[in-house]
């Protein structure tokens, strides 16, 4: 348990920094006008995903999952881990599970991004 926390806890520091480096190099690279970092870190962040959890399965290797997966794939983007588990529930064969989770994902955490916004806001201002 312990020497799997670590492994998290020092993949999601080296993701982190990759993201923040990802972030500030698309700032300097193409501007400010649209989050080019983001959008960067989350697809390649799924498709890294994708390749580690193929090879983990056929290769194995899953001792150092922790590490990669959750640690510094999620440290570099939390929607790497929600690809994977959309498409975990799609090649199941529960499409209609993986659309609503994909569609609760996205509208759910949106709104409570903007009730976050506004609840905060209210109550500073």
């Amino acid at each position: 348990m312990w020497s799997h926390l670590l492994m998290v806890a020092l993949g999601g520091a080296i993701g982190a920094s990759g993201r923040f480096l990802a972030g500030r190099a698309a700032l300097w690279l193409l501007g400010p006008g649209f989050p080019w970092g983001t959008l960067f870190v989350n697809v390649a962040g799924s498709l890294v995903m994708g390749v580690l959890v193929a090879v983990m399965a056929l290769k194995g290797g899953t001792k150092f999952a922790p590490f990669l997966t959750v640690g510094m794939l999620g440290g570099f983007t939390t929607f790497s881990s929600f690809s994977l588990d959309a498409v975990t529930l799609w090649e199941r064969g529960q499409a209609g599970l993986a659309a609503t989770y994909v569609l609760t994902s996205v509208i759910v955490s949106l709104g409570a991004l903007f009730a976050g916004l506004t609840l905060t806001r209210m109550v500073l201002q």
